[in-house]
């Protein structure tokens, strides 16, 4: 069926199929995050691994290329996020999840059978370009089945994946790759994945005539014709969300990237209790990025809302590396509550900015441009500055890159 929705007049509440795709769309968007996340919680097992790309212990030379392989995930992330569009309307939304959800499958099965670290490397960018694939076809896919007013719910529902994901990797792999060496966290990464691609080719389709909702009409010939992409790109507000959004990615995924690492090697604790201490940022975060995105709403403030806990997630970086005992996981918490309204409040902005609804498609990819070029440095430029400079010191540049997006959000025109 084409993807085009023929609207009938009266189809305005949710088809009761709508949740058994927005289930199929969770599992594949999970085995995409759950990928992404599988590493940081066994970079010291895979150093430490004598049969793991000969590191030899040596965390200088193998927390640099631990953070490439991060890094690497996220390059068809600012890749798709322009041409996403296109991508959709040319293979359309289930051939573009199978797709997705396949090169996941392919990338984590690359990975587990490679001794080759630059081998692993493809395998980890071909699983990125997976996840940037799906998590443009699923947010697609969640307005073509669930009406504007009943969309809110699935769509926060949806964004879960991410936070899920890392706590899920955090708690599990360590265990796993302390018993199975750390392959077997590719593996599992690669199972999980076949058994999404499964669900989603069973399970996902296109609404029937008489699922569909009622759309908004078509412009009519004199109507102004619809914005071009140039016009929707020269709006320097998208721009100034891209690059709040991006700061902020950066130091989220440079330092939760190596947190569980730094409490194995200096605080000591096992790989087990690492993960299970530095789940406790994602935790809070998903209760406080809905609990900020309704006190935003509330307020109806959005740069006060994003002002704030960029502030207070700045001074934060004071912190995480000089302090001991109960103060460690305090400060997880503290880290994830006040980071957490950030992206839901910066993405709930877009739209404000747009000055006309044909140009929120362009300014969700501008911002998804930031957030991916921000994933992509964070965990490249953490582990350099570690390395030359010491834990500290690395928390400490966060500072700077904070009040970049601080900055950046004072020039957005929005309430």
């Amino acid at each position: 069926m084409s993807q085009q929705a023929v609207a009938t007049p009266n189809a305005t509440k949710t088809p009761a199929y709508a949740w058994v795709v927005l289930f199929a769309l969770y599992m594949a968007s999970l085995a995409a995050t759950l990928n992404l996340f599988k590493l940081p919680p066994i970079m010291t097992t895979i150093i430490a691994s004598e049969k793991a790309f000969s590191f030899h212990n040596d965390f200088a030379a193998g927390m640099p290329k631990l953070g490439d392989l991060m890094s690497v995930f996220s390059i068809m992330g600012f890749v798709l996020a322009i041409p996403a569009g296109y991508i959709l309307k040319r293979f359309g939304i289930k051939m573009t999840g199978l797709i997705a959800v396949g090169a996941v499958v392919i990338g984590s099965t690359i990975g587990a059978l490679t001794k080759s670290f630059d081998i692993l490397n493809i395998g980890r960018f071909i699983e990125g370009a997976g996840m940037g694939l799906i998590m443009v076809a699923a947010p697609f896919a969640i307005s073509v089945w669930f009406p504007l007013n009943n969309r809110a719910l699935p769509t926060g529902l949806w964004a879960s994946c991410v936070g899920i994901g890392n706590i899920a990797t955090l708690l599990i792999a360590p265990s796993l790759a302390a018993s199975h060496e750390w392959q077997s966290v590719w593996w599992a990464g690669a199972g999980f994945a076949v058994l999404a691609f499964v669900l989603f080719a069973i399970l996902f389709r296109m609404p029937k005539q008489e699922e569909m909702y009622a759309a908004p009409a078509p412009a009519s010939a004199t109507q102004e014709a619809p914005p071009s992409l140039a016009k929707g790109m020269a709006n320097k507000d998208f721009w100034m969300i891209s690059i709040s959004f991006g700061c902020y990615n950066l130091v989220i995924l440079g330092i939760i990237s190596f947190l569980p690492m730094y409490l194995e090697t200096v605080q000591k604790y096992s790989a087990v209790s690492a993960g299970l201490v530095t789940a406790l940022i994602m935790a809070a975060s998903i209760f406080a990025g809905p609990g900020g995105g309704y006190l935003s709403d509330r307020l109806g403030k959005r740069k006060i809302m994003i002002l704030i806990p960029y502030i207070l997630m700045t001074l934060c970086f004071l912190a995480p590396f000089s302090i001991t005992g109960w103060m460690i996981p305090a400060w997880m918490i503290v880290f994830g509550i006040v980071g957490g309204p950030l992206a839901p409040v910066l993405l709930a902005a877009v739209p404000e900015v747009a000055r006309k609804p044909q140009l929120i498609g362009i300014g969700m990819s501008v911002a998804a441009v930031g957030q991916n070029i921000g994933m992509y440095i964070g965990p490249k430029l953490f582990p350099r500055i570690q390395v030359a400079q010491g834990w500290e010191a690395a928390g400490l540049w966060m500072i700077p890159i904070c009040l970049v997006g601080v900055i950046a959000t004072c020039f957005i025109k929005v309430r």
